[in-house]
């Protein structure tokens, strides 16, 4: 394009000529996602010249000193800028923004052609180990002591054949040929020239020709590994714990995983937990629940003495402070919730039935006000 013909730069990213660096940068982001020659596949060529153009400018008012140039000469101040005929794509300097312009290498890829997906990543951080999850079942006394437990977990372990080098002994792993070493390759798409992961040696590097025979290459082998968890008193079912670095070893000198642990509480045979007070039943006799007395309850601690008092209607709920379980963070310990069910006899002796039939005949309406209280709402409802 002739340099009489040229727009002003300006205008062609449509800016002002105060504008800031971000906004020139926008602007020309905008237009170029706008105007690159594979997303205007029928009008390509025109496209191709839309694009080049505003590259053209984005090339001299994104660089200070070519920018003050063209403010003072204009287009003859940046004539001497680019090689021989104009402007040409390999004249962009800012070639390192080029990620930065448009969101980083992953939004290239799906704005260009080349498809989804995140690669694997800054090479250092290709060969991490994996995070491993398992379950740790433990008991309720555990909740409440804490303590140790075992737990035995299959992960993948550094090669002692190879010492992870995943290359066969007495042999090394060669440059990868496609990448030279660099783990990536340069990929073109129309005006575009960008690095990706090298599909070959997926980014480290290097390739192993001759394979060890015991991780086949991999560097790693499985193996089951006695790992101890300690637990703290108080833990809720439920909750993960996280052992760093116990994870599944990584890849020629990676960094282990993590191992993330999650608690689950059996089960108990007499208590159920409602946070850090625990609750269960207790069933008594209807004579001990009439006249009072004692009962042998049991506790997280041991057996405990029970008073019931004289009276004691079913479903009562008596509290034992202090023997229910500590808060996670620390603190004093709640309550045992007892619920008390009253046991009605059954298959009565003939003696033990002529006792209850003569208690039934002496008895008043007020011994049972629960009875005589819904005797009188049923009377009023009917009449």
């Amino acid at each position: 394009m002739p340099v009489t013909e040229k727009r002003d730069y300006y205008e062609v990213l449509g800016v002002g000529k105060t504008a800031s660096a971000d906004e020139i940068k926008k602007a020309y982001r905008t237009l170029a996602l706008k105007h690159h020659p594979d997303r205007n596949p029928d009008h390509r060529k025109e496209a191709e010249e839309k694009f080049k153009e505003l590259s053209e400018a984005y090339e001299v008012l994104s660089d200070a000193q070519k920018r003050s140039a063209y403010d003072q000469y204009g287009h003859a101040g940046v004539a001497g800028a680019f090689h021989e005929g104009g402007f040409q794509w390999s004249d962009f300097t800012h070639y390192q923004d080029v990620s930065d312009l448009f969101g980083g290498l992953e939004e290239i890829l799906s704005q260009f052609g080349f498809g989804g997906g995140r690669g694997r990543g800054r090479r250092e951080d290709t060969g991490a180990g994996a995070d491993l999850g398992y379950r740790l079942d433990v008991e309720l006394r555990d909740v409440l002591t804490g303590g140790e437990r075992a737990l035995t977990v299959h992960r993948p372990e550094v090669c002692a054949t190879c010492r992870g080098e995943g290359a066969k002994p007495g042999t090394k792993r060669q440059t990868c040929p496609q990448c030279g070493g660099r783990g990536q390759v340069r990929v073109t798409q129309g005006f575009f020239m960008m690095a990706t992961t090298c599909p070959r040696c997926r980014g480290e590097g290097v390739h192993v020709a001759h394979p060890c025979p015991a991780c086949r290459g991999t560097g790693r082998t499985e193996a089951a590994q006695t790992i101890h968890v300690k637990i703290p008193p108080g833990i809720e079912d439920g909750v993960q714990l996280r052992l760093s670095g116990e994870g599944a070893a990584g890849v020629r000198g990676g960094r282990r995983g993590d191992l993330y642990v999650a608690i689950s509480v059996r089960p108990h045979e007499f208590f159920q937990r409602h946070g850090h007070d625990v609750a269960c039943d207790i069933p008594v006799t209807m004579m001990t629940a009439a006249l009072g007395g004692e009962v042998e309850a049991p506790t997280l601690d041991g057996k405990a003495r029970l008073k019931i008092p004289a009276g004691t209607q079913s479903g009562t709920i008596l509290r034992l402070r202090g023997k229910g379980l500590p808060p996670l963070r620390g603190g004093g310990r709640g309550d045992q919730l007892a619920r008390i069910i009253v046991e009605v006899p059954t298959h009565l002796t003939a003696p033990q039935r002529r006792v209850l039939e003569e208690l039934a005949q002496i008895s008043q309406d007020d011994h049972t006000p629960q009875v005589r209280a819904f005797l009188e709402r049923m009377r009023r409802w009917f009449h």
